[in-house]
């Protein structure tokens, strides 16, 4: 067994996921866990959100200290941490549990369309992320108008700007994270009306 998979099955088997698993050249050895998500039943609600605390890091770090030295494997230091604001989707269950948020995309190979205002050699995308009317696939939805300044009022006359959309499987993904957006005001679940004077 790889000690990967070594690594996966003692995080989860103390009730963590296992987001991600970096070992560089220099001897740094970044476990990123969080807690399991469960895809909530039809018509309840989600449950509430977990967070990764000092204390669960720490338990993590212990059970891997003491597990690597007994697999021999060579390492310099062992950083164990929560995945952060721009957490990487990795897995279907990823998408389900951060549908409406707005994720950065990278596809694999550029979308190639022509006849709209999308570049042809196009791979980065900033947008919400939905499910596709097919329930099968995924769609990106965004508006290239730039973004007002911070303190600039916005006529509620103005036009909005036109949104555009890209249908994908994720096998066409390359990499997908959690767009690093912060809110100095405080938490609000995804689609939630903006405030007035916060705009």
């Amino acid at each position: 067994m790889a000690w990967q998979d070594t690594v996966e099955q003692t995080v989860t088997g103390l009730g963590f996921d296992l987001v991600e698993l970096e070992r560089s050249a220099g001897g740094l050895l970044r476990v990123t866990i969080d807690w399991p998500w469960q895809v909530p039943a039809p018509g309840q609600p989600a449950p509430p959100e977990r967070f990764v605390t000092v204390e669960d890091c720490e338990k993590i770090t212990r059970q891997l200290q003491y597990l690597l030295e007994v697999e021999g494997l060579e390492y310099r230091r062992l950083e164990v941490g929560s995945p952060g604001i721009d957490r990487p989707l990795r897995s279907e269950a990823d998408y389900l549990r951060f549908e409406g948020h707005v994720v950065d995309l990278t596809l694999k190979a550029p979308i190639g369309a022509t006849g709209t205002d999308v570049a042809a050699n196009r791979k980065k995308f900033r947008g919400t992320l939905e499910r596709a009317a097919d329930g099968v696939q995924w769609q990106l939805v965004w508006s290239d108008a730039p973004e007002p300044k911070p303190g600039q009022r916005v006529s509620k006359k103005r036009a909005p700007a036109p949104l555009q959309a890209m249908t994908f499987s994720l096998g066409d993904i390359q990499q997908a994270r959690l767009a690093p957006i912060v809110n100095f005001k405080g938490r609000q679940a995804p689609g939630a009306a903006v405030a007035p004077g916060d705009e």
